[in-house]
């Protein structure tokens, strides 16, 4: 609360007659503060899970709107970097599941920032499908692929460990706690599932998570509940 009151506040002075040298420290002190906004909720989180106080809730969601609220996110930061941005559903993705969509969203929402901070140029895609388990339970699985910068082999493994990054410069020139893939990582096994890494350095990589969800619709209900006549007439 109190960092979103100093980032607040600056929103507001940004808004006011200021001139050029005074506009460029309240924008350092905004960026800064979304910096430190970041740490604290990495190391609040972090330390939430070691005390076993994060609870998984059940509530009905639907994937393909977290992938679009995921992208929307990062769009901005995405297209200022001149990077493309794209997502997939498989055609067999349930219409309705029950699972933490706060959750799920949080760890798609690290995956994605960490693809913009890493990807210098090309493009970032999510694919989300889903395996059955049985009449009512599935797996989601949610990948991030990016063109960045890659992961040395050897280095894979400790990316989540915490406060662990895959090279000493990471820090130095990207940012960042270390903590974010670990959060991760622990939120999907809380959600029934994992979270791991396929790499190859200066090709890019490709994040792949696995929730485990109840089924409530299935995916022929999705198309069935899609009113098709508003795109009678329509051009493609």
């Amino acid at each position: 609360t109190p960092m979103n009151g100093v980032i607040g506040m600056t929103n507001l002075l940004s808004q006011t007659s200021l001139n050029d040298e005074q506009r460029e420290y309240v924008e350092i002190i905004r960026t800064s503060g979304e910096g430190l906004l970041g740490i604290i909720n990495d190391i609040l989180d972090f330390s939430k899970i070691e005390a076993g106080k994060i609870e998984i809730e059940h509530h009905p969601l639907d994937i393909e709107d977290i992938v679009g609220e995921g992208l929307d996110i990062i769009a901005t930061r995405a297209h200022g970097k001149g990077l493309e941005i794209a997502s997939w559903i498989a055609p067999s993705l349930p219409a309705l599941v029950e699972g933490d969509s706060t959750r799920i969203r949080q760890v798609l929402v690290n995956l994605l920032s960490n693809a913009v901070k890493f990807t210098q140029s090309g493009e970032i895609v999510v694919k989300a499908w889903s395996l059955p388990i049985d009449p009512s339970q599935a797996h989601i699985y949610i990948s991030v692929k990016d063109t960045g910068i890659g992961i040395p082999s050897e280095k894979q493994d400790s990316l989540f460990e915490a406060f662990t990054q895959a090279e000493v410069s990471t820090t130095r020139n990207f940012g960042g706690t270390g903590l974010g893939l670990t959060i991760s990582k622990q939120l999907t096994y809380m959600m029934g599932g994992d979270l791991w890494v396929e790499s190859t350095p200066g090709k890019g990589s490709t994040f792949t998570f696995r929730v485990q969800v109840s089924v409530l619709k299935s995916a022929e209900e999705r198309y069935k509940e899609k009113d098709l006549e508003i795109l009678a007439g329509k051009k493609v």
